[in-house]
């Protein structure tokens, strides 16, 4: 069964199936050659798009690999004293490069690069296969859309991607985080896999985003706490069935699970705004006149359209005069492409290169950088418990605090700037609302409150009394007491 996951602009597919057994009698094996053969004939026969199958065990590491490389990278962060830390720190590189995590990253990150040059470029289907098609399949599956679509890269698409590709599509997060401990033979960090890849798209081009890396460091937390549905379930039967209350029973009732995405449970107003970018770019919305015709053209379709269409003008890398020529070629020599996972000589990279040399559009797709440094170690989700690690009072949590510092200043100018033109008749102003402090975080804001209130140096008592009035002093908290003198 072929389960339809996204259209690009163009009419091509991206679709996943799950693998067949490997272990078949002949005739078994030639019903399922005749099966696909039929797939490719169907789908590949004009007007309708060419199709590439790609197998994904075949092509990226196993779960097993995965989970092996995980608990290395793991064991790097677990650190008990200063000494563990300034040790591991002088030989970091070559402990993280023996870990193979990030060459993971890297090849999942260049294999979402492969199928979206097949679908922008090549105007080809492609058919992602593995043995469920609920775990690789869904990583690849979300990247390619989040490179392809802008509306994935918004706090409302990326939840609806989340739940779409992953949480209705039966992705296993009971096994594969391994909840109840039962088996560590099924346990794989493959939905932690997404977000790492997701994070080197955040950092590289932050305007392209309406979330922040801290986000998406919630998100990794939440998947492991076994008071959300969301991610706690195998499937979408088994998450409904325990939901109604039928297998789980308190002496209150039937339990009630919560969903992730009210950060309310977990975060205060203040936290919560750390979610979001304050740098986002925005999509403009259409004028009026364009709003019609842009309805039918818009990227995320609600079928499954494989008919021929013009070629998007957005960021095309064949001309449109030359268009028609090179889709003849290409017609003629795709053929040896079809079913296999090789690509042309170069293409690849030729394709890759091309579109890292020209401007971003934050709003068409984006390809990730993954030459040799560019893939990075997720700062705050794995170091943000090592103290030797932590910027106090500093890092990017405090810029970005700083800058909606600002924003909350500009919003709050701009109420107080209405209410006094619309009162200016009666002369009747209404008061606004207070700033609030602006405080010093820690960057480990929001995930712990260590911060500062106040900016001003630790000095002692006698000294703000030089400095400020004495009815002053009394409302405020002695910042350094010298008990010194009291002890006998």
């Amino acid at each position: 069964l072929q389960i339809w996951c996204w259209s690009c602009h163009n009419g091509a597919a991206l679709l996943k199936m799950s693998a067949f057994p490997k272990e078949q009698d002949d005739s078994t094996s030639q019903t399922q050659k005749a099966f696909l053969d039929g797939i490719c004939k169907t789908v590949s026969k004009p007007p309708y798009e060419l199709l590439k199958m790609d197998d994904l065990s075949s092509s990226l590491p196993s779960l097993q690999d995965i989970q092996t490389a995980y608990t290395r990278f793991k064991q790097l962060f677990l650190i008990d004293n200063s000494t563990d830390f300034w040790a591991t720190d002088v030989k970091w590189f070559s402990l993280l490069e023996s870990t193979n995590w990030l060459e993971i990253i890297r090849r999942v990150l260049k294999k979402a690069i492969e199928v979206a040059e097949c679908l922008e470029i090549q105007h080809t289907n492609v058919l992602l296969i593995e043995e469920t098609a609920t775990d690789l399949c869904c990583v690849i599956s979300s990247l390619v859309q989040v490179m392809m679509d802008s509306y994935s890269r918004t706090k409302s698409g990326f939840q609806s991607l989340i739940q779409k590709e992953w949480v209705v599509g039966g992705h296993g997060f009971l096994d594969r985080c391994n909840h109840l401990h039962k088996s560590e033979k099924e346990e794989a960090p493959v939905f932690l896999l997404l977000l790492n890849c997701v994070w080197q798209l955040v950092q590289q081009y932050p305007p392209a985003f309406e979330f922040t890396e801290t986000y998406l460091t919630v998100l990794s937390d939440s998947l492991y706490v076994p008071i959300f549905s969301t991610f706690f379930f195998n499937s979408q039967h088994q998450r409904d069935t325990n939901k109604s209350g039928e297998s789980l029973k308190t002496q209150s009732g039937p339990f009630r699970f919560l969903t992730v995405w009210d950060w309310s449970v977990q975060f205060d107003p203040k936290a919560q705004a750390f979610l979001n970018n304050p740098f986002y770019a925005e999509k403009p919305k259409p004028d009026k006149s364009q709003r019609k015709t842009a309805r039918f053209k818009h990227q995320r379709q609600l079928s499954l359209p494989l008919t021929q269409a013009k070629p998007s003008t957005k960021r095309g890398f064949f001309r449109e005069e030359t268009d028609h020529l090179i889709k003849n070629i290409l017609g003629k020599r795709i053929g040896k492409f079809i079913n296999s996972s090789d690509e042309p000589p170069n293409s690849l990279r030729e394709f890759y290169d091309s579109w890292h040399s020209k401007p971003v559009d934050y709003h068409g797709l984006l390809l990730p950088r993954i030459d040799g440094p560019e893939i990075r170690v997720w700062a705050q989700r794995y170091l943000r418990w090592i103290p030797e690690a932590q910027l106090h009072g500093g890092g990017t949590i405090a810029t970005a605090a700083k800058i909606l510092d600002l924003m909350e200043e500009v919003q709050s100018l701009q109420v107080k700037m209405d209410e006094e033109h619309s009162q200016a008749v009666s002369g009747d102003v209404h008061s606004v609302t207070m700033l609030r402090n602006s405080a010093r975080l820690s960057s480990l804001f929001p995930f712990a409150l260590l911060q500062r209130q106040s900016v001003k140096p630790a000095l002692p008592t006698s000294t703000w009394k030089d400095l400020e009035d004495e009815d002053d002093l009394v409302k405020r908290d002695d910042e350094f007491v010298d008990l010194s003198g009291d002890m006998s």
